[in-house]
């Protein structure tokens, strides 16, 4: 069938799915295949569960009027989040960068949601699925989106931003994380710099950090369609939560731990303020937001005070993360920490540099977790192989009255042993 004319059913169903645990009376159902698993052979169940048509790129399993064929169920989602892209005159926003991502995209997010109607990114979903996803719920009443685009290999960016056509854009920043897919950190920086790319072939905006010095040389002599930001707060305390004073008058202190946070509250701020959100509304939206995402939230046990950061990690923000605690004014601090994940060749090198940093911390205990940290870890740390030992090693020796970092990559499972703590 034509685009054309499943664009005209999609106008006139529910929504889209691609799992038959979440369809809705009225869905399309597009049947997705991954490595393990046949999409198409969930069509069926999809209708039978209140599906209006089932989109499937297998003949074999076209058994009534309610099926679609096409050839390729992936590019189908992603031409139709492109075809519906096209016909919504909106500001549509990218959001990209190493570290910060989401966290950046939840602020953005609340501040323009005071003044307009916005949707965004659902969690992390960013990829070249996640990003069309969020495209098809954009509807007549949306006047703003905010798309999360993430990648782990050279060209990506530059494909989500080719569905997306954003008009608008921020790099977070560029460090050290996905090295085994780009190659290196030259890699991740040129991919990143896809965003950039687009938006100036585009004449689109790009909102970028003054002070980020990778940033700053990737847009050398571009002029047109640059808006800055970087030095209008004034650090007041980050122990735990960030606080800050914008020009010299406005305080705002929200509920985020870390200062690493500072320059994701300042993106919040410049993009407000672009499109006409008033600073009270500003401070408003950034004091109330609460983080709940295992990223910079504080969560008080009965037995600790834990700063939750273990959504992800990669050496940018293992460095950050250590940073902020170590300044803390805290006493009797633990750090656990997880591998971080995919670095490729250089992951011996960056774990080793991370239990260097450690040594020169004024911590109580050090607990590590996975083979990389393992392999290099020093006698006085404590290190495990996965979460599952360590929950077990916890639950015999309690931890109680610290003030707790848990930091590490998602693969690690952190999150596993927080009932321990």
């Amino acid at each position: 069938m034509e685009l054309e004319k499943i664009y005209q059913l999609f106008i006139k169903a529910n929504g889209i799915s691609t799992d038959t645990r979440d369809v809705s009376k009225g869905d399309i159902f597009i049947a997705l295949s991954g490595e393990n698993f046949n999409g198409n052979t969930f069509a069926e169940q999809a209708l039978e569960k209140g599906c209006e048509y089932a989109i499937v790129d297998d003949a074999n399993y076209v058994l009534g009027k309610n099926y679609i064929l096409v050839e390729n169920c992936l590019f189908t989602l992603q031409e139709l989040a492109k075809f519906h892209r096209q016909k919504m005159n909106i500001p549509v926003i990218a959001i990209t960068g190493t570290n910060g991502k989401t966290t950046t995209k939840e602020l953005i997010s609340a501040v323009l949601s005071r003044r307009f109607n916005v949707i965004s990114t659902i969690g992390n979903l960013n990829n070249h699925i996640g990003v069309p996803l969020t495209l098809l719920r954009i509807t007549n009443a949306i006047e703003i989106a905010i798309i999360e685009m993430g990648a782990n290999h050279p060209g990506e960016i530059d494909f989500l931003c080719s569905i997306a056509l954003p008009n608008h854009g921020i790099i977070t920043n560029i460090g050290r994380a996905h090295l085994e897919g780009f190659g290196g950190f030259e890699g991740v920086k040129q991919t990143k710099n896809e965003l950039y790319k687009y938006l100036i072939g585009n004449d689109g905006t790009i909102f970028y950090n003054v002070n980020n010095t990778i940033l700053k040389d990737l847009l050398s002599g571009i002029t047109n369609g640059i808006k800055s930001y970087g030095n209008e707060a004034e650090l007041l305390s980050s122990d735990p939560f960030l606080s800050i004073i914008i020009n010299g008058k406005d305080k705002i202190t929200t509920k985020l731990a870390g200062n690493y946070n500072l320059e994701n509250v300042l993106a919040a701020i410049v993009i407000g303020q672009f499109f006409g959100v008033s600073m009270s509304d500003v401070k408003i939206a950034l004091e109330n937001y609460v983080p709940n995402n295992q990223r910079s939230q504080l969560k008080q046990t009965q037995k600790n005070k834990i700063i939750m950061d273990c959504y992800n990690a990669n050496p940018s923000s293992m460095d950050a993360a250590l940073n902020s605690f170590n300044n803390m004014t805290e006493s009797q601090k633990v750090v656990i920490l997880g591998d971080m994940l995919e670095l490729g060749s250089e992951s011996i090198i960056e774990h080793s540099r991370i239990v260097e940093v450690l040594q020169r911390m004024d911590l109580e205990k050090i607990i590590l977790v996975g083979e990389n940290f393992c392999s290099v870890s020093v006698p006085a740390m404590k290190c495990f192989k996965n979460s599952e030992e360590l929950k077990v090693w916890l639950s015999i020796n309690k931890l109680a009255g610290y003030y707790i970092l848990l930091k590490g990559s998602r693969g690690i499972k952190l999150e596993y042993i927080v009932d321990e703590l």
